[in-house]
């Protein structure tokens, strides 16, 4: 069956899906934005899971438990180091390794905010090409992820993404109809 990819808006931690993504600090911080409301709702166990991994290098991923949010696991995608900005080569690298944890766990549903689009700065456009641009790479082979969805925070967000994976694959959005 192959991978199908949702775009919706919404509250990325309201997902019931195997994980979540997280847009992490290299250092697995949760301060703000994405991480800050996996941090409030999640509970502490994922910042203590966090706190035991350590720093990772920019553009890994990690995998934690999720606490008390309604995804089983969160992968923190590092795509900048604390205050620092989101880069396209820290954002290509962690959706691609975040994808990779998503494999190994053998994890069939995850979600995707707009990494590094928040305190990170980077451009949503940009973030959209990349990080869409990876999945579609990453689709090419066998895959245990059956859906994949991107979250995003607000309409222009949702509209971009949309629009780029049109572009990208000149093909509908699932669940729109022609």
């Amino acid at each position: 069956m192959p991978t199908r990819i949702y775009f919706t808006k919404g509250d990325i931690t309201e997902f019931e899906v195997d994980a979540i993504v997280n847009a992490a600090n290299n250092e697995l911080v949760l301060g703000s934005g994405v991480a800050g409301a996996i941090r409030t709702k999640g509970g502490p166990r994922i910042e203590e899971e966090c706190e035991r991994i350590g720093s990772i290098r920019l553009g890994e991923a990690a995998v934690t438990t999720a606490g008390n949010l309604k995804a089983y696991y969160v992968i923190h995608a590092a795509s900048m180091q604390p205050g620092g900005r989101t880069t396209a080569e820290s954002l290509r690298n962690a959706t691609r390794n975040s994808l990779l944890r998503a494999e190994e766990k053998g994890f069939k549903t995850m979600a995707f905010p707009a990494i590094g689009t928040g305190v990170a700065g980077f451009p949503v456009d940009e973030c959209a090409n990349i990080m869409i641009s990876e999945v579609l790479e990453h689709l090419k082979s066998r895959s245990s992820l059956e859906k994949i969805y991107f979250v995003l925070y607000d309409e222009a967000a949702l509209k971009t993404f949309e629009e780029t994976y049109k572009k990208l694959t000149a093909r509908p959005v699932a669940g729109e109809t022609t």
